[in-house]
């Protein structure tokens, strides 16, 4: 199935650049951009892509890849609608401002100051701890991302109330579906209609996106692009099962706060220049939206590593160089702003588990030249001395040049999540023996982590070395017999050697 999609959008990809070859020559950066995605397209299987660039107010960029439907072999075009998934929730963030512009709420208002009946441990958390996760309450979502209840309103609203808080207000980071519940309920009230019509006047309408609107699969909707999906929540985790499947997802009118718009690349851009421009937001409040949270205790508190803050409604990159703003939906689409830089890059595709968040400053780069990866932008100090090393002596000799950093400077420390991270941005680079460096020095100094065994049998597989894949999925699983994702691996691994064999 994989290998006849593959050759299907290749086929397409060739046919769409003969057609662009036929036009006036581009900015040379689109060209770079256009190249990274049908690479990452190609290697990930991603059937089809929108991909909009917003530069200095104006939109320098707006493609289209690949297939919208695979089964009718349906080309995508500039009007096909894609989900949006947990990207809505930056509407809902503007939304909220908007309503704070209009002198209705401030963001530390306690929520029990417009709903009423509520548990007396939620009363005191602030639209502000909704809007960024750091509320500590009790998801309206289960460990398989199911509507806990009977999935209606009333019966998951009335069960959500039941559970215990989770974590003192502010005290940690915890993404949360049901603060976004709330906050609908918040602008049903406050706005006297409900937050689907408000977010279409006073954004969608005042923006100009003719596609966008809220929906799930269950609706009709007109050039709508289909969804797809390699992964399967596994006993409450996501596996990527390395197989293409037709995805379906539903949401609920009362969660559609949460992830329950549809939208094209071209509409986002219009968003995100009415957004820039002042048409949505006062700058006051634009400053607002992208303040990264500080919990109690003075840290940042953000999603992983690489999108290690969190603001209103947006995940936050927190560092001292192209900081940026980034909304990511089911780990399929991401649109990205990168304030300093006045550099907007928004890419949606149509497959659950394409994750196109990971190479956004990759894309970023071909617009600002000292994000080159060559240049070791966003890696952690610790990583680029090592880097550095690897570059000049050897990336076979990864273990004795950590050793020699580590005895030069005994300060000198290689976090595995660090290391981890450069793994998977190598294997994203095609740089598959490097990744498999990084990732055996990983497990070699730090033996007792299975999540370290299970990114380098990731690299092995990728690499192309299933028997050694193998192996390290069984060492995974052997310290963590819980890791359904290696379980699984292993079957699937276990399947194609027999096959081959035979």
């Amino acid at each position: 199935m994989l290998r006849l999609v593959t050759v299907v959008i290749l086929g397409l990809f060739a046919t769409q650049a003969l057609a662009q070859s036929e036009k006036p020559v581009g900015e040379a950066a689109s060209a770079v951009v256009s190249g990274l995605i049908q690479k990452r397209m190609a290697n990930a299987h991603i059937p089809g892509a929108q991909v909009a660039v917003v530069r200095h107010g104006r939109v320098a960029m707006l493609e289209s890849y690949g297939l919208a439907n695979i089964e009718h072999e349906a080309a995508v075009t500039d009007d096909s609608v894609f989900a949006l998934n947990s990207i809505t929730k930056v509407f809902t963030a503007v939304a909220i401002l908007q309503l704070a512009e209009d002198g209705k709420l401030s963001l530390d208002d306690p929520i029990s100051r417009h709903m009423d009946d509520l548990p007396s441990a939620w009363r005191g958390i602030s639209i502000r701890q909704l809007l960024n996760h750091t509320s500590g309450l009790p998801n309206i979502i289960d460990d398989h991302e199911r509507i806990i209840g009977d999935g209606d309103a009333a019966s998951a609203w009335a069960l959500v109330q039941t559970l215990p808080i989770q974590f003192r207000p502010g005290d940690r980071y915890s993404y949360n579906q049901t603060g976004y519940v709330i906050l609908g309920k918040i602008i049903d009230r406050l706005a006297g209609e409900p937050f689907t019509s408000f977010i279409e006047t006073r954004q969608f309408q005042a923006a100009g996106m003719t596609h966008t609107r809220f929906g799930d699969s269950s609706d009709i909707v007109a050039n709508s692009a289909g969804s797809y999906t390699t992964i399967q929540n596994v006993d409450g985790r996501w596996v990527d099962r390395g197989r293409l499947a037709a995805a379906f997802v539903e949401f609920p009118v009362f969660f559609r706060t949460a992830a329950g718009a549809l939208s094209t690349a071209e509409d986002m851009a219009r968003w995100m220049i009415a957004l820039q421009s002042g048409a949505l937001l006062k700058p006051s409040s634009l400053v607002e939206l992208w303040r990264p949270v500080r919990l109690n205790n003075g840290d940042l508190g953000g999603p992983n590593d690489f999108m290690n803050g969190q603001a209103l409604g947006w995940p936050m990159v927190v560092r001292p160089d192209h900081p940026a703003a980034g909304a990511v939906g089911g780990t399929r689409s991401a649109v990205f702003y990168y304030p300093d830089d006045d550099l907007g890059i928004i890419v949606l595709t149509n497959l659950q588990g394409g994750s196109p968040e990971y190479m956004m400053d990759r894309l970023a780069a071909a617009y600002v030249p000292d994000m080159d990866e060559s240049t070791g932008f966003g890696l952690p100090p610790s990583i680029q001395r090592l880097r550095a090393q690897l570059l000049e002596r050897g990336f076979d000799r990864a273990r004795q040049v950590a050793s020699r950093l580590k005895a030069d400077d005994p300060a000198f420390v290689l976090k595995e999540s660090d290391l981890n991270a450069w793994g998977y941005k190598l294997m994203e680079q095609s740089q598959a023996q490097e990744a498999v460096a990084v990732l055996r020095l990983a497990a070699e100094l730090y033996p007792n982590s299975a999540n370290a065994y299970d990114s380098l049998a990731e690299a092995f597989q990728y690499s192309g070395d299933r028997q050694r894949a193998l192996e390290n999925y069984r060492r995974s699983l052997s310290l963590d017999p819980a890791n359904q994702n290696a379980r699984q691996r292993i079957a699937d691994l276990e399947q194609g050697l027999a096959d081959r064999a035979n």
